[in-house]
């Protein structure tokens, strides 16, 4: 069984990627402290849970009333990931009010499972036996999250202004002038 973590409260949260837009591999990296211990976390994700975390993010501020508006500055580096610790199967976001605290909750994949685009997570069912992290985030850090994240998705293929999906180095069948893409 895979380690989990309960990092309380993060000093670090970011994304980073591995390999060319179209074929990148996503990670959720995290560092603070657990047992009074510096830990590092890097959980291998899909870009589907990097952009609803950024979305759910987005709309948690708003409703606690901390939404800022955008800016555009770069934030940084982007960091290099390690070797996973493990990959997230289920990801979820929740506000914890009187620690004025964000929690990201994560789940371990399991072998006979698929990831899940779900924000919710079942934790009755699966603590026993996947690994799950839960990563304290104060709304300073995950603000300044959102923004790394953003800027990393922003990275990737460019998106066709007619249909809305990725343009590939290749070419782009376009489904809306009449492409060869079926439209799903």
């Amino acid at each position: 069984m895979a380690r989990s973590f309960d990092l309380d409260p993060v000093q670090e949260l970011a994304v980073a990627t591995v390999g060319d837009p179209g074929s990148r591999q996503f990670f959720l990296l995290a560092r603070g402290p657990h047992e009074g211990q510096p830990t590092h976390a890097t959980l291998s994700c899909e870009k589907f849970h990097i952009q609803g975390l950024v979305l759910r993010i987005q709309q948690l501020l708003e409703a606690q009333g901390m939404a800022t508006g955008f800016d555009p500055a770069p934030v940084g580096k982007i960091p290099t990931p390690g070797e996973p610790d493990w990959r997230i199967g289920e990801l979820g976001l929740g506000y914890h009010e009187s620690r004025r605290l964000f929690v990201i909750v994560a789940r371990e994949l399991l072998e006979n499972e698929e990831a899940s685009e779900s924000m919710e997570i079942n934790l009755e069912t699966s603590a026993g036996e996947a690994a799950t992290a839960r990563l304290w985030a104060s709304p300073d850090r995950v603000r300044l999250f959102a923004r790394q994240a953003e800027q990393v998705l922003s990275r990737g293929r460019p998106l066709c202004t007619y249909c809305g999906l990725p343009i590939d180095p290749s070419g782009h069948p376009c489904p809306a002038s009449n492409g060869a893409r079926p439209i799903l």
